[in-house]
């Protein structure tokens, strides 16, 4: 089967990269990182406006009623281009599980994130969401902030939550049956599933920027009279991030159109993005390592990505679950 995205989907695509390219993403979230969450609260409301948190959400909620191919588009230039604040959380896995106003807020622009344990145990940027909620065993409720924790990725900020007292039920108690439940109650793809679909698109993006901005430096970088770029043992790694990423991408894709399990893709897609990481350090040398050089903000980013919505390892679980027939 081939995945290739429509023209209106490619085009979508161009023109949210267009915009980030534009928005200097890299000083966005610098600032994000150093408390300034003004610059990127402005671009949030800059991509809601061309319509990303209300792409799943159905047209009578306020959505544009658009199918997870289009997430995946634009959850992969997000990660390319280092998109801050809870995108995995509003615009995947809230813009599926809430009903009602809850929804209608989500699809008109607000910043809202969510802590479901126990794949994901706390809010990310909870204290900068508009509105904040807690995965419990009824569903979901409206939650109070705690404690803020940093992350190995300094433009995420983690939070602890509790749910509020006497809240009200934001959606079903379906969205509760968090540990690998692949489907609704009914028979929709799961909203865990969605933000792991999500997370797995931008560890994708994640991995083609790491990728080029590699390939440009190894083009650029001289020793012993050559480009580094132009030995064999620099190109043997350069081509397997490129093999990785584009067996990747068809998983994502794949798990998109329900084609294949999401726990799949994002194995796929970690494991892609985090070689692509490594090999960029490598062929960077020590400037990698440093808090000005850009490239380290992706490095980060995968590094958080990995672990969020799901480890490795319970995704790696997932999949022989699914292979052996004992997935729930």
């Amino acid at each position: 089967m081939r995945f290739e995205l429509t023209d209106e989907q490619a085009g979508f695509g161009r023109a949210l990269g267009d915009l980030l390219a534009r928005a200097d993403t890299v000083g966005v979230a610098r600032a994000w990182a150093e408390g300034d969450t003004g610059p990127g609260l402005g671009l949030w409301k800059r991509l809601a406006d061309q319509g990303v948190n209300a792409l799943v959400v159905p047209e009578e909620a306020g959505g544009m009623g658009g199918s997870l191919v289009d997430l995946v588009v634009a959850h992969e230039v997000l990660g390319h281009h280092l998109a801050v604040g809870p995108w995995i959380e509003a615009s995947a896995f809230l813009a599926t599980a809430l009903t009602g106003e809850a929804l209608e807020a989500v699809a008109a622009g607000a910043v809202a994130t969510v802590a479901l344990p126990p794949h994901v145990p706390f809010a990310l940027d909870g204290d900068v969401a508009e509105v904040v909620y807690a995965g419990t065993a009824d569903g979901l409720l409206r939650a109070r902030v705690g404690e803020i924790r940093a992350s190995v990725d300094t433009t995420r900020r983690l939070a602890e939550v509790s749910a509020e007292a006497g809240a009200d039920h934001a959606a079903g108690p379906e969205v509760s049956r968090l540990a690998g439940a692949r489907t609704s109650t009914t028979g929709e793809v799961a909203a865990f599933d969605v933000a792991v679909l999500a997370c797995s698109a931008q560890l994708v993006g994640c991995g083609e920027r790491l990728l080029a901005d590699t390939v440009a430096y190894a083009k650029q970088r001289r020793q012993f009279g050559r480009e580094i770029g132009s030995y064999q043992a620099v190109k043997h790694q350069l081509a397997d991030v490129r093999i990785a990423l584009d067996f990747a991408r068809p998983l994502v894709l794949g798990a998109a159109l329900g084609e294949v399990p999401a726990s799949a893709a994002k194995v796929a897609a970690a494991d892609a993005a985090y070689l692509a990481s490594r090999v960029g350090l490598q062929v960077h040398g020590a400037i990698g390592y440093t808090r000005e050089f850009d490239l380290g903000l992706w490095i980060t980013r995968v590094r958080a990505l990995v672990g969020a919505w799901g480890t490795p390892a319970y995704h790696r679980g997932q999949v022989l679950a699914t292979l052996t027939g004992s997935a729930r």
